[in-house]
């Protein structure tokens, strides 16, 4: 042997090419699971993406009071005969919403608006089967990487919740003098719903590289500009909240004019309903008027937190925090056009769906600052 060596001296070029890859113990043998669990979450997050969708066009259409019993089991199958269908549509006549808003409906009227509601719950079930299937299989197999058997059956257990609360959403609508859901059961209903999407999102995003390099990352955090984009996710899942209890009540079809509301800066019925407090919940004067002014706030807040993030050392940060405030504010200008051209249900989809795509951007801005990829000297970036 030659001389002992340095116990920092380099292993030669050579050497190095004739060693074979080690990943470690973290990630020996999870390589395949990591991949395959990350592409049946990608499924899952395009269904909950077209759930969001599908579920804001029901509310749209009138129709997620259509169906007034929660099956989960037998609700699966339609009406299978004619009639089957004249069963449900009487059952559709007895509750108020028929009586004080759709008595004109015919028997075909009703299947439109049926069929867009059980749409909505099918998708749900699909959802559940999708999430079974890969969860258990990967179970069975043992292929789900150390740590993750909890984080992945939470996923399930938050997707059964929603389906409880779906239907106690729905049971709200049935009572006396009511024609919608209560707006505070479709704010819990759609917050649910982002907080799905939102773990799905950040799972995935860990799963895309390997924990040995997320540890190396992890390192590198960019602490400030974390804790910024983490302020940023809560205040914009506010405004998502805020945005369902809009729609719950038509509330973006009340004031049409901007910046102004009826001329003045505050709504003239601003706390017109008593108690006081359910202004801020069934006032569309009051509940516009909020989600406007933390509108404004929340893109104050984005050019506060674009500016911190332009200052990062890391290209892909960088990249990402610009992305999110783009989104935010094209979000801003398209929920201005909704509201003065009266909330047409193509623009008021359109606000949703990029309300979705915001979302998820301000998740991956976040997980940039979390876990950089550091930027090597040539401009490129290094894991």
């Amino acid at each position: 042997m030659g001389g002992n060596r340095q116990i920092f001296e380099e292993v030669d070029a050579q050497q190095r090419e004739q060693m074979p890859p080690q990943g470690g113990l973290i990630d020996r043998g999870q390589r395949g699971a990591r991949r395959g669990i990350r592409l049946w979450l990608m499924i899952l997050f395009a269904l909950v993406v077209v759930m969001i969708a599908v579920g804001g066009l029901t509310r749209l259409t009138d129709s997620g009071l259509s169906i007034t019993e929660w099956r989960p089991v037998t609700g699966a199958l339609p009406p299978m005969s004619e009639a089957d269908w004249q069963s449900e549509f009487e059952k559709y006549k007895n509750i108020p919403q028929f009586e004080l808003q759709h008595s004109w409906m015919e028997l075909e009227d009703f299947k439109v608006i049926y069929w867009w509601e059980w749409g909505h719950r099918q998708l749900g079930r699909v959802i559940g089967l999708v999430w079974a299937l890969g969860f258990f299989g990967f179970l069975v197999a043992r292929r789900i990487p150390p740590g993750w058997t909890g984080r992945l059956l939470l996923l399930g257990a938050l997707g059964g919740t929603q389906g409880a609360i779906g239907w106690w959403m729905v049971a709200s609508g049935l009572g006396d003098g009511m024609i919608a859901v209560a707006s505070y059961r479709l704010a819990t209903h759609l917050g649910l719903a982002f907080v799905i999407l939102g773990l799905i999102a950040w799972y995935a995003m860990l799963l895309s590289r390997p924990e040995r390099d997320l540890i190396q990352a992890r390192r590198n955090r960019e602490r400030k500009l974390f804790s910024l984009g983490t302020g940023w996710m809560h205040f914009a899942f506010l405004q998502i909240l805020l945005g369902a209890l809009v729609a719950g009540i038509d509330a973006g079809r009340s004031y049409t004019d901007w910046p102004l509301m009826a001329g003045g800066v505050l709504p003239p019925d601003m706390m017109d309903l008593s108690p006081w407090w359910r202004n801020f919940f069934e006032n569309p004067g009051t509940v516009q008027f909020i989600h406007r002014v933390v509108g404004y706030v929340l893109l104050i807040y984005g050019v506060v937190v674009l500016v911190a993030a332009r200052r990062s050392p890391n290209g892909a940060t960088r990249r990402a925090f610009t992305l999110a405030f783009v989104a935010l504010l094209a979000q801003v200008v398209l929920g201005i056009a909704t509201v003065m051209t009266v909330a047409p249900w193509q623009m008021a989809i359109s606000h949703q769906v990029l309300g979705v795509i915001l979302w998820v951007l301000i998740l991956r801005a976040r997980f940039a600052a979390a876990y950089p990829v550091a930027s090597s000297i040539r401009g490129g970036a290094t894991a």
